[in-house]
């Protein structure tokens, strides 16, 4: 069974940083192209980054603005955003997802976590 463990979200100031993990079990995905999503509240949920199996190719939403990095760790199965300058509108539930597939970002056939929140306060 296939498992995506998302941790590292919480409450933070405007400005501040985080780092999420997620660890996957299961499969191993290190061939694939993993990444994270954002959902908040009445909103669709959208790519953040993502990054593929090398860790030589990424892609950004332009919301990021290079403020976060993507990174992966093939030996550990698991997938990081660094976040800093955070924004109270960064404030959202944020997925790790595996197996996506290049430019259609919201495929069926994504493996998804369950969810980390992340709040920004002003």
């Amino acid at each position: 069974q296939v498992q995506l463990v998302e941790s590292g979200g919480g409450l933070v100031q405007a400005g501040g940083s985080l780092r999420l993990s997620c660890a996957a079990s299961g499969r191993s995905f290190s061939s694939s192209t993993m990444g994270w999503f954002r959902q908040a509240p009445g909103k669709e949920r959208e790519l953040v980054a993502a990054i593929s199996w090398s860790g030589h190719g990424t892609s950004y939403a332009d919301f990021v603005e290079g403020r976060f990095t993507v990174s992966r760790d093939n030996a550990k199965n698991a997938v990081y955003l660094q976040m800093s300058s955070l924004k109270p509108e960064d404030t959202a539930v944020y997925y790790c997802a595996a197996g996506l597939q290049w430019g259609n970002w919201l495929a069926p056939s994504n493996f998804w976590g369950q969810g980390t929140q992340v709040t920004v306060s002003s």
